[in-house]
């Protein structure tokens, strides 16, 4: 996997037919997840005739799709939330939705100094149904008068995110951010997008990963609380979920 290196290159030829634990620790973003691999030697299928379920499959991907906003936003420390909204005659168009947004992202690098700027940007419809506007995030103050200038094309709204407990921190921030972009998410695979992204971000500032494998749960999980250097703040278990159908899973965040 792309991004993606082994904590210790030999350790995969100790597991090439036995079961183990694979966990991806994602250490910008302050995040782990995996689940238990079964041996070649038995296949684990879960439940049959899930493969075929279309509304679990959607929300998986959904699932997925927040996941990765996520540990982009939690990453790169995008704590600013803005929306872009179109004056008449509006937008319909998901393809000129797309080129306006580009430009305007290249116009506001330019306004900036041609610094890198990571980003996140969400389409969203109005309640109409055919009007497009724009949700994204960014990590640094930029003014209110040069994203208008970078935008041009109706209404613009920016704020910072500062209704949390002190202390929170740049991380706590990002995550909040991220939880109101992946809503975002989430209802565009109820829209008709022709194969089109659920959210695009700036390229090259995708979260490190580092792969851990282990033959048991405790394993990896010791494992990356040491490359961390801290207990995990939250734990989540699938065992705690009584009708979970995959895997046995975990995933762990840290402050």
């Amino acid at each position: 996997m792309q991004g993606v290196r082994p904590a210790d290159p030999g350790i995969y030829r100790l597991f090439l037919a036995d079961a183990y634990w694979s966990l991806t620790l994602y250490p910008q973003a302050g995040e782990a997840g995996g689940c238990f691999v079964p041996s070649r030697r038995r296949s684990y299928t879960g439940v049959r005739g899930c493969a075929a379920d279309q509304e679990r499959a959607r929300s998986e991907a959904a699932r997925r799709a927040r996941g990765k906003v996520r540990r982009y936003c939690a990453s790169n420390g995008l704590n600013r939330l803005g929306t872009l909204t179109y004056g008449p005659p509006f937008c319909t168009d998901p393809d000129v939705l797309r080129q306006d947004v580009a430009l305007f992202f290249r116009n506001l690098r330019s306004a900036l100094g041609g610094r890198p700027l990571p980003y996140l940007w969400v389409p969203e419809l109005h309640a109409d149904g055919e009007r497009f506007h724009v949700h994204f995030a960014v990590g640094q103050y930029i003014p209110r008068s040069m994203i208008d200038a970078a935008w041009g094309h109706g209404f613009i709204h920016i704020k910072s995110l500062s209704d949390l407990p002190v202390g929170s921190g740049a991380l706590a921030e990002a995550r909040l951010a991220a939880r109101y972009l992946s809503k975002y998410v989430s209802k565009t695979f109820d829209t008709d997008l022709s194969g089109r992204h659920r959210y695009e971000c700036a390229q090259g500032f995708g979260p490190q990963a580092t792969a851990l494998r282990g033959r048991t749960a405790a394993e990896v999980f010791a494992r990356a609380c040491e490359l961390m250097g801290a207990q995990p703040e939250h734990v989540w278990n699938s065992d705690e979920v009584e009708d979970w159908r995959g895997a046995p899973a975990m995933w762990l965040t840290w402050r």
